[in-house]
């Protein structure tokens, strides 16, 4: 009994150093593969990564794109946007870590923590605090106070973003021209001008400006495509003027009649606004990497990394903090929705556009692209029917892929790594082509809306693009390429 006991407690023993040996190889053999691997993945070079890996980007934009035609209630929600962004973006985020280490890693971050929080930070700002100015009366629906009115949301456009300027002006414009029959055409001139044109000036205008200042534009280097933006907005307003006229005249006598009796003095509320929005201004100028050397330092604190966006949230809370809820929620008809679907839309769209602004710059050459007109319609086209934002910041990837050594731009002065007329064609493409489809840019879409809701009957998607955008628009725009660019 006692000798089949020991020979039993030998037996155990053996096996236990036989299962820890099996134990040590495969301990041994899964660090020596993992080993591999992440070396294999430190090796490998992320900019020839594959072209299928721009799928998921691609998906992106076309769900943006064809969502509200194909599943309209479904694309709605919210949450089913931030589902899609996740089915795109996880896959392509584990896919860059796990094929090449940490320059997926890098890759990553750049995009999602140096990129969006920036990007979505200054959107809420903006959004929040021109979201708490209201414009309220009706004044005489006179061309030349209809022009006017689409002026001064031009010049605003740049200060206060598309997406401000025409929430702050649509709807007192709309009053204004309530007793007129004749009013689409004041709402197709407002797209163009307020909702796209007009943001060319500043990375405030249009958030594919915004992206193209975080990649090495400075904040005043916009204001120097003032001439195209002044040539585009004075033909436009000239058009608009004549136009207005004509349906000036058509109206029947008791409409004007009512117009003149109905009048309301302009009214401003939430005007304390102003001065935080002065404040985002100040913060975009001067808070960055070109006045504050440090904050570009890899090793500075996050608060100083980030001071820029700490700032802007002050200025956004304050604004949530000093507003009437009258103004903000009643008379503005705020909600938290736009933003919330901008944030999850764009979570996915900076995370799939990873690899595929790798990969455009890695293939830069191939494309045959080297001319600053090639840029233009390219990026403009595309930003017609997709996001501008991502698109412009594709086209200026493949920008920088390019060698213009062995161009007529080999002297040019550089701007964020390319030939600056590059960047002015990429910016003038991605902002003016905006308005060519109502789904060009945000803005467009809520103008729309706006104006349905209050009884105007607008063209369709196609009736859009034949009755103005095409007619109207595109000549000036072939214009602007012919003279500037």
């Amino acid at each position: 009994m006692i000798n089949l006991f020991s020979l039993l407690s030998v037996s155990i023993a053996a096996a236990q150093d036989t299962v820890a040996q099996i134990a040590e190889s495969v301990e041994t053999a899964v660090d020596s593969t993992a080993t591999t691997l992440v070396e294999q993945a430190a090796t490998t070079d992320i900019s020839q990564l594959p072209a299928w890996t721009m799928i998921p980007f691609i998906l992106m934009l076309l769900m943006i794109a064809i969502g509200p035609l194909i599943a309209e209630h479904w694309w709605e929600d919210n949450y089913n946007k931030l589902i899609v962004s996740i089915l795109l973006g996880v896959p392509t985020a584990v896919y860059l870590m796990s094929a090449y280490g940490m320059q997926g890693v890098h890759a990553l971050e750049h995009q999602v923590i140096y990129d969006y929080i920036p990007f979505i930070v200054l959107l809420l700002s903006l959004y929040v605090i021109t979201g708490g100015i209201h414009l309220s009366g009706d004044i005489k629906a006179k061309p030349i106070i209809n022009t006017a009115f689409l002026g001064i949301g031009w010049i605003l456009a740049s200060i206060m973003g598309t997406t401000g300027a025409a929430m702050l002006l649509i709807r007192p414009l709309i009053t204004t021209n309530q007793q007129r029959k004749h009013t689409v055409h004041t709402i197709l001139f407002f797209i163009a001008l307020v909702a796209n044109c007009g943001g060319l000036l500043t990375p405030l205008g249009d958030p594919p400006l915004f992206m193209l200042f975080l990649r090495g534009a400075s904040f005043t280097w916009f204001s120097s495509m003032w001439l195209p933006w002044l040539f585009t907005g004075v033909i436009l307003l000239i058009i608009y003027y004549i136009w207005d006229t004509i349906m000036y005249k058509k109206e029947d006598w008791t409409a004007l009649s009512a117009d003149a009796r109905e009048q309301v003095p302009l009214h401003l509320g939430g005007s304390i606004n102003f001065l935080y929005l002065l404040g985002v201004v100040l913060s975009v100028a001067f808070i960055n990497e070109g006045t504050i050397p440090a904050m570009k330092d890899p090793d500075a604190p996050l608060w100083l990394q980030f001071l820029r966006e700490i700032v802007l949230i002050s200025l956004t809370i304050l604004s949530l903090r000093t507003t009437k809820d009258k103004v903000r929620y009643e008379l503005n008809k705020f909600t938290w929705a736009p933003i919330i679907e901008v944030a999850f839309l764009f979570l996915g769209i900076f995370t799939t556009m990873t690899p595929a602004l790798i990969y455009l710059n890695g293939h830069a050459a191939s494309f045959g692209f080297d001319q600053p007109w090639q840029f233009y319609y390219t990026t403009g086209m595309l930003s017609s029917f997709l996001d501008n934002t991502p698109t412009a910041v594709a086209f200026h990837s493949v920008a920088t892929g390019v060698d213009f050594s062995t161009t007529t731009l080999a002297a040019s002065s550089f701007v964020a790594g390319v030939p600056e007329v590059i960047l002015k064609a990429i910016c003038i493409g991605a902002v003016f082509f905006g308005a060519m489809t109502y789904i060009g840019n945000g803005p467009n879409f809520m103008v729309k809306a706006i104006a349905e809701e209050n009884n105007i009957k607008m063209p369709s998607f196609f009736g859009y693009m034949i009755k103005f955008s095409l007619i109207v628009l595109l000549p000036v725009y072939i214009l602007v390429q012919l003279i500037f660019l």
